[in-house]
């Protein structure tokens, strides 16, 4: 089967910044229990995690094909992208980022960069995310994705155009 993993380097998409994203590896342990361990951050996934929880999140990002992917802001673990198969025509794009760099572009940014490779393979891009998340709903407004589903609770965004 092909991967269906992004290219490791990404160009620049916050200006001024160096954005890009990569395969996570065991050295992301202590950036990523930091992440997954904050309420604010887990608030609309599931209860944060435990460093034990944390690390089998890591095994297995490590080990799935595609990987989990880290995001960085100019070398700095500023958290993760999803992307991964959704179905066989689409492939599920979302970010969980650290709260310092909410509303500051990275999402949108980091959105763009996912857009661009799951087209580049083929594939429609697709958003999942909790109804109250409304944050998330507007980034995928703002990239032209409508709703077109509620799927086990979560509101489903198609890229239309």
């Amino acid at each position: 089967m092909k991967s269906m993993s992004p290219k490791p380097e990404c160009p620049p998409a916050v200006p001024g910044r160096e954005l890009r994203i990569r395969p996570m590896t065991p050295g992301d342990f202590e950036p990523l229990h930091a992440l997954l361990s904050r309420p604010d951050v887990m608030r609309y996934l599931e209860a944060p995690y435990t460093r034990e929880q944390t690390s089998a999140f890591l095994r297995r990002a490590c080990s799935e094909d595609p990987p989990v992917l880290a995001a960085e802001a100019d070398g700095t673990f500023i958290g993760y992208v999803i992307f991964h198969p959704w179905d066989p025509a689409s492939i599920e794009i979302g970010w969980v980022l650290f709260p310092e760099y909410w509303g500051r572009g990275y999402a949108s940014a980091l959105t763009g960069m996912l857009i661009r490779i799951a087209r580049e393979k083929g594939k429609q891009p697709v958003i999942e995310c909790v109804p109250a998340q409304k944050a998330t709903a507007h980034i995928a407004g703002k990239f032209g994705f409508v709703r077109t589903e509620t799927r086990d609770g979560l509101d489903v965004y198609r890229l239309i155009r």
